[in-house]
């Protein structure tokens, strides 16, 4: 994003009990429409893991089993409950971050993943705008999924704070693009 669109100064740092761990795949660092980077950079409880790097790997085993939260998979699987659903521990949401391939991958690539919960929201995508095209009518940005997930299990302030830096991207994308 150009320097005179930029809005680093405007992300608020939120304080939540949820855990979120986005795991982005590496090919997405370079995509100006990714927006989990900016999740982690608003929430305080969070970190941002690469995956898809021939060097790196990450520690599944130590995200799929912490004490005091408890990890789902935040991915809209067939076998995924809704996230209302979910009581218990303060949830430690893994969100799997790319495209939809990229995304599915997820699930069968971390075998210390297959036996994790696996949550969903049902939430549609009402935007005017989109950063990239949308082929369901629930399929969202996702910032914009963690920002519903945790209006859910946080409160409407989170989500309303994070729904804030998404339409910040957005707006400021769309004028990037001329569209505004």
């Amino acid at each position: 994003m150009h320097m005179s669109l930029c809005f680093c100064s405007e992300i608020p740092r939120i304080k939540t009990r949820t855990r979120v761990s986005v795991l982005i795949h590496a090919k997405e660092l370079k995509r100006t429409t990714n927006t989990g980077r900016l999740a982690t950079l608003a929430l305080e409880n969070s970190a941002l893991l690469i995956r898809g790097l021939r060097d790196q790997e990450i520690n599944a085993a130590a995200l799929a089993s912490t004490a005091d939260y408890e990890p789902v998979l935040f991915f809209p699987s067939e076998d995924a409950e809704e996230l209302e659903a979910f009581r218990g521990r303060p949830a430690h949401l893994i969100v799997p971050d790319g495209n939809w391939r990229q995304a599915s991958k997820v699930n069968t690539r971390y075998p210390e993943f297959a036996s994790m919960r696996r949550v969903k929201i049902s939430a549609r995508n009402n935007s005017k705008y989109f950063l990239r095209r949308e082929t369901t009518p629930e399929g969202m940005a996702t910032l914009q999924a963690i920002a519903e997930a945790l209006g859910i299990v946080e409160s409407p302030d989170v989500r309303d704070q994070l729904m804030n830096v998404y339409n910040l991207k957005l707006m400021r994308t769309m004028k990037a693009r001329g569209v505004l």
